[in-house]
């Protein structure tokens, strides 16, 4: 375990949106069939409009298959669609169709994002990103996850509530001060 610090730190393999400069660092450890990730999808979504340059926002991938059984096979599927250049389009149109996840919903939405389908459909058959989700997975058991969504803000285990937009975006912004200024944040403590 990690003690509440990310593992590994983030690298050239994450799915990254924002600048490596940015004052704060967001990542979430999500699953793409969680009802509470999907509840937490337009409050990040928010924070990156509302903080614009100042936010680097990361996604690993944490599939709690035992719970949610089309959440490994969905982040498959964006991993697939990051192979293609479009991991953030796949990402977003799986958080707003969380409830149609199956095969052939999947292989709808890469059609609709115009990637190369018979590419797509045999990767997702082979499980050729399986590996991927599981790095991602252990990554986050290594990190101290056991639920989604969880956020880490500049690398600390994020613990504070993130369900109140007005309040999560508020500590981002706090956090990117204190980063600004050299000093710990509240986010950090």
């Amino acid at each position: 375990m990690s003690g509440g610090r990310l593992t590994p730190p983030i690298g050239a393999d994450d799915h990254v949106a924002g600048s490596a400069d940015a004052p704060v660092t967001l990542v979430e450890y999500g699953d793409y069939e969680c009802p509470y990730c999907g509840m937490a999808y337009p409050i990040v979504k928010a924070a990156q409009r509302a903080l614009r340059s100042e936010l680097r926002f990361v996604f690993r991938n944490f599939p709690l298959a035992e719970s949610h059984p089309h959440a490994r096979q969905a982040a498959q599927a964006a991993e697939a669609a990051a192979a293609q250049g479009k991991f953030w389009q796949m990402h977003d149109m799986l958080y707003e169709h969380q409830d149609a996840l199956e095969d052939a919903d999947l292989v709808r939405y890469a059609r609709v994002l115009a990637l190369d389908v018979d590419r797509f459909a045999q990767e997702l058959t082979a499980g050729t990103y399986a590996k991927r989700v599981r790095d991602d997975f252990r990554s986050g058991v290594r990190s101290g996850v056991n639920g989604t969504p969880t956020f880490f803000v500049n690398g600390v285990r994020w613990d504070g509530a993130w369900a109140d937009e007005e309040s999560f975006i508020d500590a981002l912004r706090d956090a990117a001060r204190s980063a600004r200024r050299g000093t710990p944040s509240t986010a950090d403590a």
